[in-house]
């Protein structure tokens, strides 16, 4: 987000242009979450995969439903607390939202119904929470994710977003951390944090909480000492493609307006993303001798993490650049998770957080206004460094008291045993595969199966179930 976010009076004149642009790839982003619950349910194991699939749809449910009620005032209400929050009351319900609403603050540009701009925002928020349930995967309770996504919207996401992109203290205005540190010219910083669609408020925010939840979690059961692989590779694939499709409504959507600068941003978001991919392929070869289609999809992944926040900023070589030291750095961080004994189960700190981070510092150093790399001063590397520290601070604070409530409370864990035998029977009563027969637990009209049997009185089939040890076949 390039832009303060305020109301301003409203623009005598829809452009109907702008408003399909948004509308467009609000869709596009609304098919993100979806299509990420493909690329974790590849990467699962398949007694896993509906629950891991669940967290993204259950994610989207909760966090669209009070993003409605008070998350979109929360963010981008018209009267700011603190330079944290805005008021909560203001739009509620979203009784209060103009009929155009003019984003950039003066006429002539973007002048668009307001509702188009929340719903783009809501996807936002949706694909942020589903983003951390890839460091939680196969071991918590569903009810507990729930409640963790309404209380992390609204205490981190919300008051994240209104920082950076809404008028808060980590954004461009001349009350913000950047103008303190730099200075402000005609009412805004003169280095202002570079954070087009989301370094900070999607993936360092995602990438931190899910490392806070990691830790307070837990390994899951085996971990380290038993394989668990992928059981789906071509359904994590899928996934990517489908996200790198939607990404481009993410970060070209961010103009807000279907001109030059979404044209950069596109093709800034493809470069990077190519590149990604490439460096992450190359890690691999040398490493271990092969490259392999989920480090393509990993690398692919990367490469649109870190291009998000600096995409309006770079030239498509700079991206290129970028891009390939994303998918390096990731590439290096995932498999450091073994070495710290940390079960961050699907990479979201290895790809997202590693990702972010280089994304956010990288726009400071590679901008083609401001960018230290131009030699055009350090001014705005250290705006970028601080943002990403203020993200980090705020973020794993909040979400570790927030996860240690909940584990006191409502518990984290499912049952050892039903880790073993499958979290998708556990907590869904279903299975995602019926190998010959019905899995443990599957609902048959509106009963259960007996537990251990097929429907013809025979022991269920099914490598996931057979396994004492919960490793697939």
């Amino acid at each position: 987000m390039n832009a303060h976010l305020l109301a301003a009076e409203a623009a005598p004149k829809l452009d109907y242009a702008a408003t399909a642009f948004v509308l467009v790839c609000a869709s596009l982003v609304l098919m993100m979450t979806p299509a990420l619950a493909l690329f974790y349910g590849g990467m699962t194991r398949s007694k896993s995969v509906l629950n891991m699939m669940m967290m993204s749809f259950g994610a989207l449910g909760v966090v669209g439903i009070i993003y409605v009620l008070y998350g979109y005032s929360m963010s981008f209400g018209t009267h700011d607390i603190a330079g944290v929050i805005a008021n909560p009351g203001d739009k509620f319900g979203l009784h209060n939202v103009a009929d155009v609403f003019n984003s950039f603050g003066y006429e002539g540009y973007g002048n668009i119904p307001e509702l188009a701009f929340v719903g783009f925002q809501l996807t936002f928020a949706g694909l942020t929470v589903a983003l951390i349930s890839g460091a939680i995967a196969d071991r918590v309770k569903f009810s507990t994710w729930l409640v963790f996504s309404a209380i992390w919207a609204t205490i981190v996401y919300f008051p994240i977003a209104h920082m950076v992109w809404g008028g808060g203290f980590l954004g461009g205005t001349d009350q913000g951390v950047a103008a303190t540190m730099f200075g402000s010219t005609d009412g805004k910083a003169t280095f202002a944090p570079i954070d087009f669609a989301g370094g900070t408020v999607v993936h360092i925010n995602a990438g931190m909480a899910g490392l806070v939840l990691a830790l307070i979690v837990g390994r899951r059961a085996g971990f380290g000492r038993v394989p668990m692989r992928p059981h789906n590779v071509p359904l994590t694939m899928l996934g990517a493609g489908l996200l790198w499709f939607g990404w481009f409504g993410f970060n070209a959507g961010s103009e807000l307006a279907a001109d030059g600068s979404a044209a950069l941003v596109w093709v800034n978001t493809a470069a990077a993303t190519c590149a990604a991919m490439i460096g992450w392929l190359a890690v691999e070869k040398i490493k271990d001798g092969e490259a392999t289609s989920i480090g393509a999809a990993s690398g692919v992944v990367a490469g649109l993490v870190a291009i998000t926040p600096a995409c309006g900023a770079l030239s498509p070589v700079g991206s290129l650049i970028l891009g390939a030291v994303a998918g390096i750095l990731s590439a290096l961080a995932v498999s450091l998770k073994f070495k710290f004994n940390l079960d961050d189960s699907l990479d979201v700190v290895g790809v997202h957080l590693v990702s972010g981070l280089w994304g956010t510092i990288g726009a400071g150093l590679l901008s083609t206004t401001n960018g230290l790399l131009y030699g055009k001063g350090y001014e705005q590397t250290v705006v970028q460094i601080v943002i990403a520290l203020g993200c980090l601070a705020f973020t794993g604070v909040l979400t570790a008291v927030i996860g240690l409530a909940l584990k006191a409370t409502m518990g984290w864990r499912i049952d050892h045993d039903d880790e073993l035998a499958g979290i998708d029977s556990a907590e869904h009563a279903e299975s995602a595969y019926d190998f010959g027969g019905f899995a443990s637990g599957t609902r048959v009209g509106h009963g259960l199966l007996p537990s251990g049997h097929g429907p013809l009185g025979g022991s269920t089939t099914g490598a996931e179930h057979n396994d004492p040890r919960g490793v697939q076949a």
